[in-house]
């Protein structure tokens, strides 16, 4: 064997290793705008979220103040109603990391290098889900000091050495990279960029919010509201909310569940997202080895 066919040999073994997809995949994910935009976007929706529910929030009007489990649920959600918005850009972004092959073309390159199909769909999931985990997190530290001052302004004297409000915002960051995993199952499932988008947006946000409203306007439609709970909005929400929500929602009122409703605790929420994510990336995994390129 001579010695260019040695070294392309041995660059081609190199290329199917597991880090030489992860260099691939992270080379892939960065070298589209769209990502970057994506994960701007997700900051600035975090900070100017985050600035503007904290400056805003004031309950010098109630007597007797709010109480300390109030204020720690105002700081927790201060920064979780951003992952509201948030979900949106990251929703598509999952979509795009694998659709958006398809649609070009460029999947028939992946498979190439990577014949085996499967490694090459896992390094996806994992680079995505590596890369939002670090952006959201890195969002949420830096949004956690500017609400604790702005909030202190307020006279929401918000503690951090409540276990509580940093297992808020743990489950915050947990919620965006699940819906980006979601959303990365539904693209490569649909296998197209625009029925993945609207997919992924469908489950993410518009059932969800389709179904509050529909058994809202009943208290005999309690089983579409427990239907509700199951989906990734409602999940994320319950991985992220303090317990002290009710003398924030609701200061000196206790919340009201009618009769039936599933109350989910933050441990079965977040069972229900990985679910969620198994789920779609197991379904995913089997349609990639039936499927052509």
């Amino acid at each position: 064997m001579s010695t260019t066919k040695a070294s392309a040999f041995a660059a081609s073994r190199h290329d199917l290793s597991f880090g030489g997809i992860v260099r691939s995949e992270l080379a892939k994910l960065f070298s589209v705008p769209s990502t970057f935009w994506v994960y701007a976007l997700l900051v600035v929706l975090t900070l100017g979220v985050t600035t503007q529910m904290s400056f805003s929030a004031n309950f010098t009007w109630l007597e007797g103040g709010l109480t300390q489990p109030g204020m720690q649920a105002a700081g927790v959600n201060a920064i979780v109603l951003s992952t509201d918005l948030s979900v949106l850009p990251v929703s598509v972004l999952g979509v795009l990391v694998v659709a958006g092959e398809y649609s070009t073309g460029m999947i028939r390159s992946t498979f190439t290098a990577v014949p085996r199909r499967i490694p090459a769909l896992l390094v996806k999931f994992l680079v995505l889900a590596a890369v939002t985990l670090m952006v959201s997190a890195l969002a949420v530290a830096i949004a956690i000091p500017i609400s604790v001052s702005a909030l202190a302004s307020n006279g929401i004297d918000v503690r951090l050495d409540d276990p509580d409000y940093w297992r808020g915002m743990t489950g915050s960051v947990g919620y965006l990279v699940s819906i980006a995993l979601i959303a990365f199952g539904i693209g490569a499932i649909a296998r197209n960029v625009v029925g993945g988008i609207t997919m992924a947006l469908g489950v993410v946000l518009v059932i969800p919010v389709g179904l509050g409203l529909v058994s809202g306007a009943s208290e005999t439609l309690i089983w579409l509201k427990n239907l509700s709970l199951l989906l990734p909005f409602n999940l994320g929400r319950t991985v992220s909310m303090h317990p002290g929500y009710a003398d924030f929602a609701s200061p000196g009122l206790p919340l009201q569940h009618p009769e039936g409703e599933w109350i989910l605790e933050p441990w079965q929420g977040a069972l229900g997202l990985v679910a969620w994510v198994v789920v779609l990336l197991t379904t995913a995994v089997v349609l990639v080895k039936r499927r052509d390129a």
